[in-house]
């Protein structure tokens, strides 16, 4: 093979590795965020099925100031088996293409660079010891009372981007605008 493809095949590969490098990292990253969403419902009915779907999830309350209906919420997310193993698999292949780069930039080398691959469940190693971590979960209820119209409440909510997806889809929750 010439130098200009192999030069050029080894850079491409080196970013495919900054890549699949920060791919791995971002599986970690918080996604906390605060949303607010309208309820029908008056707030003392919300706060209880709140509650009580807080606690089929899971999570236990910390924290409840019931003068300003404010309640936090903590719970245990355990990593996913699927999630570990899958950015194992794509480290191993990530890998797997710098040995064979390499491999043909420098071969006398080449069986200690298929030693890289044992640095390949590090990638799964670092997600499950990251990911499982406890998760909290704070909201706070006001009432929406116009004149002529029915009770309703406003939802502040801090937590996580997947629980906010959950709690919307079990409940019928309209964003505040």
């Amino acid at each position: 093979m010439n130098t200009p493809i192999l030069i050029s095949t080894f850079f491409l590969t080196l970013l495919l590795m900054v890549g699949l490098f920060f791919f791995i990292r971002a599986s970690v990253k918080d996604r906390t965020e605060e949303v607010k969403l309208i309820s029908e419902l008056p707030k003392t009915s919300l706060l209880e099925q709140l509650k009580t779907y807080f606690s089929q999830r899971a999570y236990t309350v910390t924290n409840a100031n019931g003068g300003q209906d404010t309640i936090t919420f903590e719970g245990f997310v355990r990593p996913s088996l699927f999630l570990a193993i899958f950015l194992t698999i794509l480290a191993a292949l990530g890998l797997l293409c710098l040995v064979l780069v390499l491999s043909f930039v420098y071969p006398p080398l080449t069986p200690l660079f298929f030693a890289l691959e044992l640095f390949a469940p590090v990638a799964g190693i670092f997600y499950w010891k990251q990911a499982g971590r406890v998760e909290t979960v704070s909201l706070s209820l006001e009432s929406l009372t116009e004149q002529g119209s029915q009770p309703g409440s406003l939802l502040i909510l801090t937590a996580h981007r997947d629980e906010v997806i959950q709690l919307k889809q079990n409940f019928s929750l309209k964003s505040a605008n």
